[in-house]
């Protein structure tokens, strides 16, 4: 990993996730009788419950409004949920106040034009792999993998690594993967 993104992720206190297509593939499924449904990738999950083990905070912070999102979120333990947000460096500048963190304490995870203003206050940005060019040319780092299918892990293990929690939060499963 290069030095300078490390040095990035040591920061990091707080995970700001978008949710459709960065925790699901971005495909909306609604039924005959108007219910909706997403895809969630389970190691998504595992990892944000790796980070959350390994000290670090996580909130979904979405567009979109839906009881699947908030069903996911209680399921996973992530306790603050922004959903309906039209104007996420808004609500972005508001968390920060309201926790008395600055910027850089900050990771922020996205994949479509609505996330470069968060992108621009985050101390540490990352765009999935199936992002728009004009977006990915934005973030500090680009995912090997897309949303909803492994990318929020991916950042997961990036920000324990480089915090030097990882094998702490692991080691419950009784290996050392370096």
């Amino acid at each position: 990993m290069d030095r300078s993104l490390s040095e990035k992720l040591k920061k990091i206190a707080l995970l700001v996730l978008d949710v459709d297509g960065v925790l699901t593939d971005g495909k909306i499924i609604i039924d005959d009788l108007g219910n909706e449904s997403k895809n969630f990738h389970v190691r998504d999950g595992h990892g944000l419950k790796l980070l959350m083990r390994g000290g670090v905070d996580v909130m979904f912070l979405t567009g979109r409004t839906s009881e699947v999102v908030k069903h996911r979120a209680d399921e996973l333990g992530v306790r603050d949920v922004y959903q309906g947000v039209k104007d996420k460096a808004q609500v972005l500048g508001e968390i920060l106040e309201k926790r008395e963190l600055s910027g850089e304490r900050i990771a922020y995870v996205g994949d479509d034009v609505v996330d470069i203003p968060a992108f621009r206050m985050a101390g540490f940005s990352a765009a999935v792999a199936g992002a728009p060019g004009y977006v990915r040319a934005q973030a500090d780092y680009v995912t090997e993998k897309e949303g909803g299918a492994g990318a929020v892990r991916e950042v997961c293990e990036m920000i324990l690594g480089a915090q030097g929690t990882w094998n702490e939060v692991i080691a419950r499963y009784g290996i050392d993967v370096g």
